[in-house]
């Protein structure tokens, strides 16, 4: 990785793995014209995986058509933290390994991002990791329809991201979003890409 990006640089950027972010989400506010007062959050994790090439990458899926919810969209592996997971880590780590077969062996945890709340009334950690190349994938048909990378510069140039407005419930939203090979990388997904360039911002 270049020295900007160095683990170095990205821990001090990040919450530190014994400290995980306690509280709300830092988009509960975005929230409450959507979800109820007092609604009940389910607590997940997703991997934001830096894939450690020349050009430094993300790890990114497409989910399935056929997925109940947010079918065909762009993500990050992830999703409910289980009984048996002991934290936040390793529910993202059995995620990725479900979805994608990536080897935890290749992954080595950073930090944490801030919190994220969904409309599905999710609480999501995001855990950013450095990941070893040389994996190879197995994807779950049933949940992920490709596996990609984009470049992380991508994500941290403010003029690739986009802004769209769209009607929901009744009122008029403000969407960011990415383009990368034809896809779209927009709503959870953008937003936590953004809090990472916006922290890295904050550490230079």
């Amino acid at each position: 990785m270049t020295e900007r990006f160095a683990p170095a640089a990205l821990r001090d950027a990040l919450h530190a793995l014994d400290r995980p972010p306690l509280g709300d989400g830092w988009n509960r506010a975005q929230l409450a014209d959507v979800l109820p007062a007092g609604t009940r959050f389910a607590a997940a994790a997703v991997l934001v995986g830096i894939v450690e090439r020349e050009v430094p990458m993300i790890l990114l899926t497409r989910r399935t058509e056929t997925l109940a919810t947010h079918a065909g969209q762009v993500s990050f592996p992830g999703g409910r933290i289980d009984p048996g997971d002991r934290d936040a880590i390793a529910a993202a780590l059995r995620e990725a390994h479900e979805e994608i077969g990536l080897p935890a062996s290749h992954v080595e945890p950073l930090g944490y991002l801030d919190p994220f709340e969904t409309i599905s009334a999710f609480r999501v950690l995001p855990v950013v990791a450095l990941v070893r190349p040389g994996f190879e994938l197995r994807l779950n048909p049933g949940e992920v329809a490709e596996a990609f990378e984009a470049p992380l510069s991508l994500f941290l140039d403010r003029s690739a991201q986009r802004v769209q407005h769209i009607e929901y419930r009744g009122l008029r939203r403000e969407i960011h979003e990415f383009e990368f090979g034809g896809r779209r990388i927009w709503g959870a997904t953008a937003s936590m890409l953004i809090n990472l360039r916006e922290r890295l911002e904050r550490c230079r």
